[in-house]
């Protein structure tokens, strides 16, 4: 169905090729004969051995949908290699995390036990509502084999994926978000550019490239219902100081001068004519990919996101890539830093599963550097190891694009990262916070900015929506 954030894909028969293997295998790849060949992900020994008594069963994977349709493919291709090896059957279905019930679809499903035996989806907005929930089996054993094996998992997903000392979702692989500006403008008004700015340079920075007239618009971001205004809007406010929770997850506190100072900014932009310039045209109703879209067409002088934009850039050749400077996040009045963490893919088994064990053997293989290496290399900067070890075990992880080394420094910074009145990202995981962005209070807070109310108001009116989600998380206010 349309409306149905959950699509399936395909399934992979791993009991031989035949014709419809064969059929299915092809419906992987680009068809195209100018693609380069897949990588050839061979299954680990220990992993082939531990599968045997399972040869014959059959699992269900969600896949929560990536960017780039080759490293779905490509993710794709990895798991057919494995249900080949180990002679059994996985069916792949697609979720777009960014439907706004998707949590209360699968946990539905869990609930109904219709749900799939493996999941990855982001840690830091998803991991800890199913978890509350009860939908999430206790995958501790599984990380610390993965552990014995490549080392440590990236710093961030130890927050979003550990509750009372458990592990209840698996680090899949580390997602790059970046902030993204035009050299070429910059050189153009003879702009220098910097490895950080704040976020009242980056405004002023942008109106100063914007040409509409060469259909150069600077400020390449909505705050319309989206990821990436979410995500947007709520680093802004931390950088001031302003959070939508308390460091412990459990009380909101979102309602605060801080808070209220970044809303002002923020609106400003959209709605003081002195930056109207800057705004590229129909940018209040762009949805997530509209960013993408723009900024590949070249016309946006910067823009924030998952290293998708970048990926994409790269991989299809386009100009863009070669004038992309690649910077920080920006800081705030609250902040020395930027308060960049990134996030995690991780590997969730469901309540219920029906193969839990193949789930967790599957999840194993995926972490590898031979199967991630097909997704990573479709997706640069998008899908990075999660593992210590991984990273060295290939060239293209650390030598593959200027930015992969640092995003490899963010994965193993020591984290919480402070602020100066004493907030510490990231927070503790809180199903109450990542319902509230989920439920895109953030940028109806924003758009009721923008058509005149008053940001204290705005930020007042938040601030209650988020009460009633947090009491119905289970965190009474």
């Amino acid at each position: 169905m349309e409306d149905n954030p959950l699509r399936s894909r395909r399934g992979f028969l791993g009991m031989g090729v035949g014709l419809l293997g064969a059929a299915g295998l092809a419906a992987c790849g680009d068809s195209s004969s100018t693609s380069p060949p897949r990588v050839q992900a061979d299954v680990p020994k220990e992993l082939l051995d531990a599968a045997v008594s399972l040869k014959g069963s059959s699992m269900g994977v969600l896949s929560q949908k990536l960017y780039s349709e080759a490293a779905n493919a490509a993710l794709d291709s990895s798991i057919k290699t494995f249900a080949d090896a180990t002679g059994t059957k996985i069916e792949n279905s697609l979720v777009q995390a960014d439907a706004g019930d998707v949590v209360a679809k699968i946990d539905a499903e869990v609930k109904g036990g219709v749900a799939r035996d493996l999941a990855f989806m982001t840690d830091s907005r998803f991991v800890a509502q199913f978890q509350a929930l009860g939908d999430l089996e206790d995958v501790t054993d599984t990380v610390k084999a993965l552990t014995a094996r490549y080392g440590e998992p990236t710093a961030e997903s130890k927050n979003f994926c550990v509750f009372d000392g458990k592990w209840f979702a698996i680090p899949y692989h580390f997602i790059g978000i970046g902030s993204f500006l035009r050299k070429d403008w910059m050189q153009d008004k003879g702009i220098s550019p910097k490895d950080v700015y704040s976020w009242e340079e980056l405004r002023d920075l942008c109106l100063a490239i914007s040409d509409p007239a060469k259909r150069r618009f600077g400020w390449g971001m909505t705050v319309n219902r989206s990821g990436d205004a979410n995500g947007m809007i709520e680093a802004l406010i931390n950088s001031y100081g302003g959070s939508i929770a308390s460091n412990d997850g459990t009380k909101v506190t979102f309602d605060s001068p801080e808070t209220v100072q970044a809303v002002t900014f923020l609106g400003d932009i959209y709605t003081n004519p002195k930056y109207k310039p800057m705004l590229p045209p129909g940018v209040a109703a762009w949805t997530d990919s509209s960013n993408n879209e723009n900024w590949l067409a070249g016309i946006l002088g910067y823009t924030r996101n998952q290293f998708s934009v970048y990926a994409d850039s790269k991989t299809k050749k386009n100009p863009v890539y070669d004038n992309t400077h690649v910077f920080a996040d920006c800081i705030g009045p609250a902040t020395d830093k930027p308060l960049l963490l990134g996030q995690s893919q991780a590997f969730v088994v469901f309540k219920g599963a029906k193969n839990a064990a193949l789930a967790k053997l599957l999840a194993q293989y995926l972490v590898s550097a031979p199967a991630l290496l097909g997704v990573a290399k479709e997706a640069p900067g998008l899908a990075l190891p999660a593992w210590e070890k991984v990273w060295d075990a290939d060239p293209f992880f650390t030598g593959g694009d200027p930015a992969f080394p640092i995003m490899r420094k963010i994965t193993q910074q020591s984290l919480p990262l402070p602020t100066k009145n004493g907030l510490n990202f990231p927070q503790k995981a809180s199903a109450g916070q990542q319902a509230a962005v989920g439920a895109y209070v953030l940028t109806d807070m924003m758009q009721q900015v923008i058509q005149g109310t008053a940001p204290a108001q705005a930020v007042q009116s938040a601030h209650a929506k988020m009460v009633q989600i947090f009491t119905q998380q289970g965190l009474p206010q």
